[in-house]
């Protein structure tokens, strides 16, 4: 959520930094400062009341000790009168706040300047290529139909147990689903991430503070007797157990990594981008959020870019990194990068983790504060995917193909305890 003060402040120049998102923020950002005159307008009416009513007080005593009554009485009718003025403008306070807060709560992260200005996906600029593009074979098979051939996964069963989106991992599927997690927990754990486990329902609270409310709020499977979220991903309990917190700078940065399941209702359109798993409805991710002292975090923005293409290397698997532009940036961010691994029997770039630095946007929300020797001021935030499986574990069923079995990436057969998956 953006800062009244800095709308105030740079009116021109945030208005001109969210049109890289072809977001016109003029109108909301007009409203913002429209309500927040009226609120400090109240807000002096309201402080002069109450200084006036302590003041009246005041008199009122020596008067008492003066037994000078009548005197007395009459200020305590005035002071009656002013309370009563002081509830009318302290729920005028609260409404103008609200109204501030709910225009707010619409406006999307300022973009980083190193964000293009951009329309859709095709506008993001590629920073990074493996280089290491598998030869196309016509024989290799998609990872949809190698699943079935070795009953791996099994997309039907998850369709009768729940519907299309919710795969059932089988066999060696499972342990090799099962590697992965444990595979990047232990990357992670070992760059310096401390290993949580988290729920994986969250509240309305929790939501709003991390942006996901009320922006994606369709996207979400919601629970509706008990007002609660499927988590969409690990970042919004990570995140919020620091909701409400002042943090020692001592104690910056934190560096935290957690495996969950995923749901996101959102399944995109029909074909075969969504096909197999591309796209899910659950699926499960190992991610790693930072909160950082905000001269640091660009920095730890490119720690944690180094972290994900170091785990993408050793898996051998071709990939690039792509920065973002304001048409795809998402909601939240201020700046992005996207790691897409390719499939080679699709013959396509795959998304498989996003890195994000969001600056104070979640941490105002959040009022996620860092204390520095008595001087507080908001963190800021950052997480990324290391990694999203189902994308990973297609691309490695694809690429890894040989005629009737799937090698085993290197890296992984220690958690395997197998090399290759067979007829």
């Amino acid at each position: 959520m953006l800062i009244v003060s800095q709308i105030i402040e740079n009116f021109e120049s945030i208005c001109n930094s969210l049109d890289k998102r072809n977001f016109n923020a003029k109108h909301l950002l007009g409203d913002v400062i429209k309500f927040d005159k009226d609120r400090r307008a109240t807000q002096t009416k309201l402080d002069e009341l109450l200084s006036e009513i302590n003041t009246l007080s005041s008199k009122i005593g020596s008067l008492y000790k003066k037994n000078e009554i009548d005197k007395a009485n009459i200020l305590k009718e005035k002071v009656h009168t002013l309370k009563n003025e002081t509830k009318s403008f302290s729920k005028k306070l609260i409404e103008s706040k609200e109204k501030i807060n709910t225009v707010l709560l619409d406006i999307p992260n300022i973009p980083h300047e190193l964000v293009k200005k951009g329309d859709s996906e095709d506008d993001n600029e590629i920073i990074f290529d493996s280089q290491n593009l598998p030869k196309y074979d016509k024989s290799h098979l998609t990872h949809w139909d190698l699943s079935k051939k070795l009953n791996i996964i099994d997309f039907d069963l998850g369709s009768k147990v729940t519907g299309s989106g919710f795969p059932v991992y089988l066999n060696k599927g499972a342990k090799l689903q099962r590697a992965l997690i444990n595979y990047f927990l232990d990357k992670n754990i070992d760059a310096g991430y401390e290993e949580v486990q988290v729920p994986i329902l969250i509240n309305e609270k929790s939501g709003i503070a991390t942006g996901q409310l009320p922006d994606k709020e369709g996207q979400m499977y919601y629970i509706n007797d008990d007002n609660l979220y499927l988590a969409p991903t690990a970042e919004v309990p990570v995140t919020n157990m620091f909701r409400d917190s002042i943090i020692d700078s001592k104690s910056i940065p934190l560096c935290l990594t957690s495996y969950t399941p995923c749901f996101r209702r959102e399944a995109g359109s029909y074909g075969s981008q969504v096909r197999g798993l591309n796209r899910l409805h659950q699926f499960d991710k190992v991610e790693i959020v930072r909160i950082e002292n905000p001269r640091y975090s660009y920095k730890a923005l490119d720690s944690m870019v180094d972290h994900v293409k170091s785990i993408l290397s050793e898996l051998e698997l071709p990939f690039r990194i792509v920065r973002l532009c304001g048409g795809d940036l998402g909601f939240t961010s201020a700046l992005t990068y996207d790691f897409e691994v390719y499939s080679s029997a699709q013959k396509k770039w795959l998304e498989v983790s996003s890195v994000s630095n969001f600056e104070t946007f979640q941490s105002n929300r959040l009022k996620l504060r860092i204390n520095e020797n008595g001087k507080k001021f908001l963190a800021h935030t950052l997480n990324g995917s290391a990694l999203a499986l189902p994308r990973v574990l297609a691309c490695i069923i694809e690429n890894f193909q040989e005629k009737d079995s799937i090698l085993i990436p290197k890296a992984l057969r220690s958690y395997t305890g197998f090399d290759k998956i067979s007829l």
